[in-house]
């Protein structure tokens, strides 16, 4: 990744969310760089959120390299 990219991973969280605590301690372990967007202090990002999600109000929602995945089951 070259200085001043954006991270690879896009994280969706809620901080009432455990899984979304557990998915960021896993991405801090593995030493992989994200952009958190906790959507309690940005609700302008709901949208976005609903849309990668069709429609469901979840997190965590990660976004790696284009791919979409909903929730965080744990290890990677």
């Amino acid at each position: 990744m070259t200085q001043g990219s954006q991270p690879a991973v896009v994280l969706y969280t809620h901080p009432d969310c455990a899984f979304s605590a557990a998915a960021k301690m896993e991405y801090r372990k593995s030493k992989v760089e994200y952009q958190e967007i906790d959507v309690s202090r940005e609700p302008d990002k709901i949208a976005d959120l609903l849309e990668l999600t069709g429609g469901e109000r979840v997190t965590p929602v990660m976004v790696e390299n284009g791919q979409v995945i909903i929730g965080f089951k744990g290890g990677t």
